[in-house]
């Protein structure tokens, strides 16, 4: 006789009894039972608790009283109509490596589709109507905007130089870092080859070439002429890009001739007419110029270059006037960058202002040997012309004590140019909250290690 012994299926066998885990449970955490014992009396002896849990006890009003006015300051922020209030932090991009390209300014699709106009442009025997600037004529609208962007930039450079003769700068030797202030900062950040291994910086007095790093581009006579060669590398001056795209929007400067079209340019079948000779009757072949360079250039009564500031002036006046002149310059260089087009090397900082790049083979960027010296050509941006310096972001100038390591993180940071105006007493536009941490209250340095 067979016996069948018959097994509970284990689908319908009820699980067992859950048992509270320890990390889940409030009365069997260690470190709960401590704080409520102390907290209830029984316990008056500190020294049962550990060491972080004594210093949170410790500061507990302290770390209540921020908690709540933080949490004040974002209803309120979050209610508010006004955008001061709201500084959310900017993050800025980071570094771009050697072998990365500049991002482009109009997107790969939008090139591709004008690729493909133009090539059907070619295609067809016909004539295409040409529009101020690109038949030659200048943009009426934007010779006041040139003019400005040219005296702002005057402005700029005197108020820089004004301003340094009280606010210094320091500059690393070995990484190239800048540092606006009396006090250079203690942010261990020199990573590059020849660095000290604490990556503490070596530093050296700097200049206003510090502050605004100067872009040259080749001057052209016609923007709308062939490009400069490599042989004529040498041949051709070279200017602030700046200064030349203000040139060629309308500001004549005699120094430096350009020229200006009296008949249009025409575009037939994808090719280019111009009837007008290359240098016409009334073109000065440098009557007021001497030969060996135009620091002899001879002035004429009318010209005025009087200094913008006086002696009079408080260093807190030359700095807003010099705040005001850097994003007029910024600003009517973007707008005169819509209609006259800029080009910049996608690799490396050269700058070339006009339709084209030129093609002097000047280029040691990555791959270099692969284009055969060549520039690889793209749209400019507006910070290609006028490059940005960020510097650590100083918020108490008068406090007298550096930037240090442990702190680097609360820490904001500005364009070098305007780091310089505020210190000097300017009022920063709103903005620059995000990139000046506005959003974050700087603790000390014994509270540093209580934030969360």
């Amino acid at each position: 006789m067979v016996r069948v012994l018959f097994q509970p299926n284990p689908c319908c066998t009820p699980p067992p009894p859950r048992r509270n885990h320890p990390a889940r449970s409030h009365l069997t955490s260690p470190v709960l039972q401590k704080l409520q014992l102390y907290f209830s009396g029984k316990h008056s002896n500190s020294a049962m608790l550990s060491k972080p849990v004594q210093m949170l006890i410790e500061h507990r009003e302290v770390i209540t009283e921020n908690f709540f006015r933080s949490s004040v300051n974002r209803i309120k922020a979050l209610f508010s109509s006004s955008s001061s209030e709201i500084a959310e932090y900017v993050e800025l991009p980071r570094r771009r490596r050697g072998s990365e390209r500049k991002p482009l300014v109009t997107p790969i699709n939008e090139l591709k589709r004008r690729a493909r106009v133009e090539r059907k442009m070619r295609r067809e025997v016909r004539e295409f109507t040409l529009r101020p600037p690109e038949n030659g004529f200048l943009v009426k609208s934007l010779i006041p905007v040139a003019h400005d962007v040219f005296d702002a930039r005057k402005v700029l450079f005197a108020g820089v130089l004004r301003v340094m003769e009280s606010i210094p700068i320091h500059v690393c030797r070995v990484c190239g870092e800048i540092h606006v202030g009396i006090i250079p900062h203690r942010i261990h950040s020199c990573d590059v080859a020849g660095s000290l291994s604490t990556k503490e910086h070596s530093w050296v007095k700097g200049g206003i070439e510090h502050v605004l790093p100067l872009v040259e581009s080749f001057h052209l006579y016609d923007r709308l002429g062939r490009a400069v060669s490599h042989e004529e590398r040498l041949e051709v001056d070279r200017i602030p890009a700046i200064v030349e795209l203000c040139v060629q929007a309308g500001v004549d400067i005699p120094e430096y001739p350009t020229k200006r079209r009296a008949f249009p340019v025409y575009n037939i079948a994808g090719k280019m007419i111009d009837f007008e000779k290359k240098f016409p009757r009334d073109y000065s072949s440098g009557k007021d110029i001497q030969p060996f360079g135009f620091w002899r250039w001879k002035k004429k009564p009318e010209d005025n270059d009087s200094p913008p500031f006086s002696s009079v002036d408080s260093i807190q006046d030359i700095a807003a006037r010099g705040l005001e002149a850097w994003e007029k310059m910024r600003s009517g260089a973007l707008k005169l960058m819509k209609k006259y087009p800029v080009q910049t090397c996608g690799f490396c900082p050269e700058v070339q202002v006009g339709p084209k790049g030129h093609r002097a083979r000047i280029c040691q960027a990555y791959k270099h040997q692969m284009r055969d010296g060549q520039h690889a050509w793209q749209e400019a941006a507006v910070d290609d012309l006028v490059p940005l310096v960020h510097v650590w972001h100083v918020p108490d100038p008068n406090d007298g004590n550096p930037l240090v390591h442990e702190l680097s993180r609360y820490y904001g940071k500005l364009p070098a140019a305007v780091e310089l105006f505020a210190q000097a007493g300017a009022i920063v536009g709103e903005e620059y909250y995000g990139l000046m941490r506005k959003d974050a209250a700087l603790p000390a340095l014994d509270e540093e290690r209580l934030v969360v």
